[in-house]
């Protein structure tokens, strides 16, 4: 059974990753709006793997007994500057995330709670591997900056991602 402190702590994550969920379809209808297919699919893609943790950890509370919380989501923003400033957002949030999983660690950690950290080590890994996915648009974004045809050429990249689900990688 979840403690009160890891259960609220839980519940605050599960807002997170909506939140996340909701960023990131925002920054996809930013970039439908340019016309950067592509790039959208990244993001719709990346839209549905945060709604995925979302309910990995909506699933948790309930098979540890107990009760999931849903808060308002705050709006993200709307627009950008460039396909660059997007995705250094991007980073920026996932390095954000990275730190609450982190503190969600050291309170299962603290709290003795040895379920929960075994858990909370998948989104751990998953959280190196966000990173450095951002890291890798960014780096090939600063590569072609101010030539439309390595943008057209990241934007085709981009488009080949598909969203697959991981559930056996959580059990």
């Amino acid at each position: 059974m979840l403690n009160e402190k890891m259960l609220n702590a839980i519940n605050k994550q599960i807002n997170a990753e909506m939140y996340s969920a909701y960023l990131y379809l925002s920054m996809e209808a930013h970039f439908q709006s340019i016309s950067l297919k592509g790039f959208a699919n990244w993001m719709r893609a990346q839209a549905q793997e945060e709604m995925m943790h979302a309910m990995k950890f909506y699933d948790y509370v309930y098979e540890r007994g107990g009760t999931v919380t849903l808060e308002a989501i705050d709006k993200p923003e709307t627009t950008w500057e460039s396909p660059l400033a997007v995705f250094e957002a991007v980073l920026e949030h996932e390095k954000h995330v990275t730190r609450l999983i982190n503190d969600l660690v050291d309170l299962a950690i603290q709290e003795k709670d040895h379920a929960s950290n075994i858990f909370l080590q998948w989104f751990v890994t998953e959280q190196v591997e966000e990173e450095a996915s951002a890291s890798e648009v960014i780096d090939k974004l600063k590569l072609i900056e101010g030539t439309r045809a390595g943008l057209f050429m990241v934007d085709g990249e981009l488009g080949k991602r598909v969203f697959t689900t991981t559930e056996t990688a959580a059990e």
